[in-house]
């Protein structure tokens, strides 16, 4: 069953006539053929204006659709004969960071993907994508691995930021975080990261400092989420519309701000009506970025990479 936003619910209403149609014999004044044709044409049209226009707020919910393709769907698709690593060799395994090596378009890479879940079972197993000190650990190590062997480094970001519980924070959750990002940023092999749907403060960049960082057209990258960003402001989370308009989470704001290299366009509707076609696109446009990357030799590509966050703020806002 297909979710609808709020912002979606004139085409629940077209399409659910559509569906009724379908299930209707022709007979009478009207041909069941063409009132479906000319409802899909409403449909179509509909979905054009209204995802010509969306809000930061609208993207932000976007980015949390339940039926946006997840870490799991990227690795299955774009990464052949993967094979999963798992632990940090200290503490233990968390799911919610899936890591491990495997083909992509014939090159051997090292890959690391946040892990939401799709249902109630499997989003507690995964932490709801919300990784804990030895999720970023693994992931350092798994950086380790693509170091030691020559690899690149692909990474796929969908988490709304690392877990916030006592037990995580006992264990060195801010520390964790920081040595993940020294690792990325340390690197002599390429490394692109892909936000796929939320890109939440740390618990985001500590996947994400590559030599190239794409997004897809409707995810957001934000330092705090919306929520948390109201709360802090205004006292409230009922304030989040604002804070999304005022944080330039989106990716059009992020590439217009040097903070992003590049937009991964997706199907008409969003990545959750056409998840293949989505993740095609994304698989594209990562061996495009890496294409050129794979000729630099380990020295320059971790210059390249330094300069590219140094230089970060220097645009205006």
């Amino acid at each position: 069953m297909r979710h609808f936003l709020d912002f979606e619910k004139p085409l629940a209403e077209l399409e659910g006539k559509i569906e009724e149609l379908r299930h209707l014999s022709n007979g009478g004044d009207i041909n069941i053929a063409d009132e479906v044709a000319r409802l899909e044409a409403k449909v179509d049209r509909l979905l054009r204006q209204t995802y010509a226009k969306l809000s930061p707020w609208q993207k932000v919910q976007l980015a949390r659709h339940p039926d946006r393709p997840h870490g799991s769907d990227y690795i299955r698709e774009l990464i052949a004969e993967f094979t999963p690593l798992a632990g940090d060799r200290s503490f233990g395994e968390d799911r919610a960071i899936l890591g491990g090596i495997g083909r992509f378009r014939g090159r051997s890479v090292v890959v690391l993907a946040h892990e939401k879940g799709t249902d109630t079972e499997t989003r507690l197993k995964h932490n709801f994508g919300m990784a804990k000190p030895e999720g970023y650990r693994k992931a350092r190590r798994l950086m380790a691995l693509a170091e030691r062997f020559g690899l690149p480094l692909l990474t796929f970001v969908d988490t709304p930021g690392a877990y916030p519980g006592i037990d995580a924070e006992a264990r060195g959750q801010a520390e964790a975080i920081a040595r993940s990002i020294e690792a990325c940023l340390q690197l002599t092999v390429p490394m692109i990261a892909t936000i796929i749907g939320e890109g939440g403060s740390g618990g985001a960049l500590a996947l994400a400092t590559g030599n190239r960082v794409l997004m897809m057209e409707h995810s957001v990258y934000s330092v705090i989420s919306p929520e948390a960003c109201a709360s802090i402001i205004w006292r409230t989370a009922e304030n989040a519309q604002d804070a999304a308009e005022a944080l330039k989470l989106t990716a059009q704001d992020l590439l217009k701000l040097g903070v992003i290299d590049g937009i991964v366009p997706e199907p008409l509707g969003g990545a959750h009506r056409e998840r293949q076609p989505a993740v095609a696109a994304a698989g594209e446009a990562i061996e495009a970025a890496l294409r050129p990357l794979v000729a630099l030799d380990g020295p320059s590509l971790r210059q390249q990479r330094r300069e590219k966050f140094l230089a970060m703020g220097s645009r205006g806002l």
